[in-house]
C-alpha cells in the first residue's frame, strides 16, 4: 500500500466542509460527520483504557479488536452505502461480553463510575459509546444506516460496562455502588 497522506494539512477543510470517503464534501457539523467523529473519539478513549499499565491480556486483546472494529465502523459511516460491520462482528462481541460477564455477581444496585483508573476510563468509554450510538440514531432519521452499526455500538457499551466492572474488582477489589439514601 502506498502512502495515504503525504501531507497532514490539506487546507480543504478551511471553509467549514470536510470530505467523506466517497469524495463528496459536507459541512463539518453534518450529522454523518458528528456520528463518525464520536466513533473516533470513542476509539481514542478505548486507547486510553489500553494505556493503563498491567491490564489483563484478555482485556488488551479484546479492546484492541474493538479498536479495529471501531475503525471499520467509522469507515462505514464516512462512506455512504459502504458496509463493513457484519452480523458476525456483533455475534463475536456478544460472545466476548458473555465470557467476561460470566464471572461477575448479579447487579443489585447501580454502579458509580470509578473503581480505579482503568475502570473509570472504561466507564468514560461507555458514556462516549452511548453518545456515538445516539448520533448514529439521529443520522438514521435522515439517511439509511445499516442496522448493524447501532447494534454494534449498543453491544459495545454493554461490553465496556462489564469490563469496567471486571477492572474495578481487579484494581480496588470492589465496585463503587450508588447509595440512594445517604443523608
Amino acid at each position: 500500500m502506498g502512502h495515504r497522506l503525504s501531507r497532514i494539512y490539506t487546507r480543504t477543510g478551511d471553509t467549514g466542509t470536510t470530505g467523506l470517503g466517497d469524495g463528496s464534501r459536507v459541512p463539518k457539523d453534518d450529522p454523518r460527520v458528528e456520528a463518525f467523529g464520536d466513533v473516533d473519539e470513542l476509539n481514542s478513549v478505548v486507547g486510553m483504557v489500553l494505556a493503563v499499565p498491567r491490564l489483563p491480556r484478555a482485556i488488551v486483546n479484546c479492546l484492541t479488536e474493538v479498536q479495529h472494529d471501531l475503525f471499520d465502523l467509522g469507515g462505514e459511516l464516512s462512506i455512504p452505502g459502504h458496509r463493513l460491520i457484519k452480523d458476525e462482528t456483533i455475534e463475536k462481541l456478544e460472545q466476548v461480553l458473555d465470557s467476561f460477564n460470566a464471572g461477575l455477581p448479579a447487579l443489585k444496585e447501580f454502579i458509580l463510575p470509578g473503581g480505579g483508573r482503568a475502570a473509570a476510563t472504561c466507564h468514560l468509554a461507555r458514556a462516549v459509546c452511548r453518545r456515538a450510538e445516539r448520533r448514529v440514531w439521529s443520522l438514521s432519521g435522515a439517511e439509511k444506516i445499516a442496522p448493524q452499526v447501532p447494534r454494534y455500538l449498543n453491544r459495545l457499551s454493554d461490553l465496556l460496562f462489564v469490563l469496567a466492572r471486571v477492572l474495578a474488582r481487579r484494581e480496588s477489589g470492589s465496585e463503587v455502588l450508588w447509595k440512594r439514601d445517604r443523608k
